[in-house]
Formats: structure tokens, sequence, C-alpha cells
């Protein structure tokens, strides 16, 4: 580096080429991709910017046959680029299965993920788990007491549906017997043929009432 500051410009070589390149820079066209160094990307770099100096100083007549031979050489070095992309994806798929195999492997230091203790109070909790927890204690409670009034509810609601059940064949006993006592009272008070009209009166009077109900 110069004492202003400004890089020192590089050394030409033979046939104006910058110094440090190899000796026939095309020679890297010929490598494959992965044989390439860092000196063939300068050489790479050198060559096809010298075939655009040229082309802008060719005559008109000799173009075509210039450009036909820099599209062959940009393609050559396109599929350099392609096959390293390539090899540098499976390197990383390579990487990412050896990963895997070997967390599975490897149990993890904090335990199940389910549930890992952060301290007296606090827990990391698994989304993806089925058995976690989804209800904090105080909801759990606010559904076992509303679950326990509706039990209760239940019950009062089973014991009004049985009293509503044997209400007719109570009401029906209590006719009954309210009749039956007026049959008693009528034959203590009238005569022996006024009993007997009187208790067919009253038998009638019963069977109506059973039919009706």
């Amino acid at each position: 580096m110069e004492a202003d500051g400004r890089p020192e410009q590089e050394e030409e070589g033979e046939g104006g080429r910058p110094g440090g390149l190899g000796a026939d820079p095309e020679r890297a066209l010929a490598k494959s991709a992965f044989q390439l160094t860092a000196e063939d990307v300068y050489d790479l770099a050198y060559v096809l910017g010298r075939e655009l100096h040229q082309l802008s100083a060719e005559p008109r007549a000799q173009v075509p046959a210039r450009v036909a031979q820099l599209q062959f050489k940009v393609v050559g070095v396109l599929e350099m680029l392609e096959a390293l992309v390539e090899e540098n994806n499976l390197a990383l798929e390579a990487l990412r299965l050896e990963r895997d195999s070997l967390r599975s492997m490897c149990p993890s230091p904090l335990g199940p993920p389910a549930l890992v203790n952060l301290g007296p109070d606090k827990m990391v909790i698994d989304l993806t788990d089925a058995n976690r927890p989804r209800f904090t204690l105080q909801e759990l409670r606010e559904v076992l007491q509303e679950r326990n009034q509706l039990k209760a509810q239940l019950l009062v609601v089973q014991e009004e549906l049985q009293c509503y059940k044997r209400q007719p064949i109570l009401s029906l006993q209590k006719r009954l017997k309210s009749l039956l006592t007026q049959k008693k009272n009528y034959y203590s008070r009238v005569s022996l043929i006024q009993r007997k009209e009187a208790g067919r009166t009253l038998d009638k009077q019963i069977c109506w009432t059973i039919r009706r109900d």
C-alpha cells in the first residue's frame, strides 16, 4: 500500500495480465468445478474480461465469431457454478441428516419436552404434547364446583319427577278413602232399605270415579 493510503496497483504480467495469474488462464475452463482453486477463479474472471474487451475492439465482421466463443466460455463457467451449488445442497442435506441422527441417539439434557421446570412457579409446556395440561388449578376448581351444582340440581329434578308420578295415585287413594268414610256414615244413619239403596249409589260413584281417573 502506498504512503497516501491508496492500494498499490497489481503488477501486469505477460500479455497485460495482472500478476499472480496462472501461465495459461484458460486452463481453468477445462478443470472440474470441484478442482478449482482461488487462483483459478481469478483466471476465469480474467478470461471473460479479456474476451469482452476484445469484442469491443474487433471489426464488425468478426463480432459473431467472438460472441460464439464468449458464449461457450460463459456457459462453461455457469455449469461450474451449478455443480458447486448442487454439491453444496447435497452437503447441507447430509449435515441435516447427521444432525437428526445425533439428536435421536442423544437424550435431551432437559428431560421430556412436555414439562421442563424453570423454577418453583414456572414451567415450559410443549403444545404438541397430547398429555399436556389444558387448565389451570383455578379453572379445574371452577369446573368441579359447577359439576357439583349440576348434580344437586339433577337430584332435585328427579325428586320432583317422582312426586309428579306419585301424585295421581295418592289423589285417587284419598278420594276413595273419603267415599268409603261417607258410605260408612250412611250405613250408620239410614234404615236397612235406605242403606242398600245408598250403598248402590255410592258404589256407582266409586266406579265412576275410578273410570274417570
